[in-house]
């Protein structure tokens, strides 16, 4: 019989609450900080703030695009965090699964004009790249991390030059349809005319739909995890595959639906990339190297984790960019030093 009170469900303490009830001291900066967060938000900026800070709208656009863009770290990084996290797979061309997808996506809807169509048709065939490379290379290479590294990177390697040998070394973008285009007006105020009337925040709607589908991956993957037979049972193989295995779970096929699974978010998430940013050779590294980051920072093996980590990279980035330009790639591995020098496990890894 599997510990149910161990893998599933007993609706035990999670990593929030223990922070909180070991952590008191921390739980109130961070408390204090999100007070002083949202009043930056709501309230309307007094003169002497906006001649040291800047204008509230920068403040406000680097504050959701941070958000938006830890979305999108999000999407790649949570499958980076089922297969390297929890299933303990190194897998290093995480990054061309998810250029490779964008791309698939981008000839979907130009061919099709359906833009929902293109995230549908990245999500199966990387779903599938993803099954191959379970079975035909992580299944012979189980527990050696080393081996694991090099072949993956090696197939990194071959599949970044064949991705630039058919699109070539041009920037794309995959257009969405024509209601997400535009703004949306947001009840943030920005500004208060000489008359007295207020200037409210417009956002593009795509980002905010995206950010959305984002948060509802990550929750639904969370309770598949926590709150589900086929969570304990991912986890249970994790911790002691053979004996989960003899009690007749068909433990290979759960391993290969989760693989396929975490390569096919890799591919929406290429479609997400390339739908508010672009497509263009070099994009693999960056976004290996960002899951990489938000899997550190936020804790392996944790959903809630990789949601923290990367809201926190996506924020540094954008924040750096806007208030410390030179300064803001250093910022994020500045984040990642930090934990690793106070908490290696992670914000909400287990120990």
């Amino acid at each position: 019989m599997i510990d149910q009170t161990r893998y599933g469900v007993d609706g035990s303490d999670g990593p929030i609450k223990r922070f909180v009830h070991h952590r008191p001291f921390w739980s109130l900066i961070i408390f204090l900080a999100v007070i002083l967060l949202l009043w930056a938000i709501f309230a309307v900026w007094p003169k002497g703030l906006v001649e040291v800070v800047g204008r509230k709208k920068i403040f406000l656009n680097a504050l959701f695009n941070g958000i938006t863009l830890g979305g999108l770290y999000f999407l790649v990084a949570s499958g980076f965090t089922l297969i390297f996290g929890l299933m303990r797979n190194v897998n290093l061309a995480h990054g061309s699964l998810y250029l490779l997808g964008g791309y698939i996506g981008y000839e979907v809807a130009n061919a099709t004009g359906w833009w929902f169509l293109s995230f549908i048709v990245a999500f199966i065939v990387i779903g599938f790249i993803g099954i191959l490379l379970q079975i035909l290379v992580f299944r012979r290479m189980e527990g050696q991390d080393l081996r694991q590294t090099l072949v993956t990177i090696g197939i990194s390697i071959v599949v970044a030059d064949l991705m630039l040998w058919i699109w070539g070394g041009d920037f794309y973008q995959i257009l969405p349809p024509e209601w997400l285009n535009g703004p949306m007006v947001l009840p943030f105020i920005t500004a208060v005319k000489s008359n007295g009337d207020a200037v409210y925040l417009k956002y593009p709607i795509v980002r905010l739909i995206i950010l959305l589908a984002a948060i509802i991956i990550g929750i639904a993957m969370w309770l598949t995890l926590n709150r589900t037979r086929i969570g304990m049972l991912i986890r249970a193989g994790v911790d002691d595959r053979e004996m989960l295995s003899a009690t007749g779970m068909p433990i290979q096929l759960v391993f290969v639906g989760v693989f396929a699974f975490g390569a096919g978010l890799a591919g929406i998430a290429g479609v997400v990339g390339g739908t508010f940013q672009s497509l263009a050779p070099g994009e693999d590294i960056r976004f290996l190297l960002a899951s990489l980051v938000v899997v550190i920072v936020g804790g392996m093996g944790s959903i809630p984790g990789a949601a923290l980590g990367a809201l926190l990279i996506g924020l540094a980035e954008q924040f750096g960019s806007v208030y410390a330009p030179t300064y803001a790639v250093v910022l994020t591995f500045l984040i990642m030093v930090l934990v690793l020098a106070f908490r290696p496990q992670g914000l909400l890894g287990r120990r």
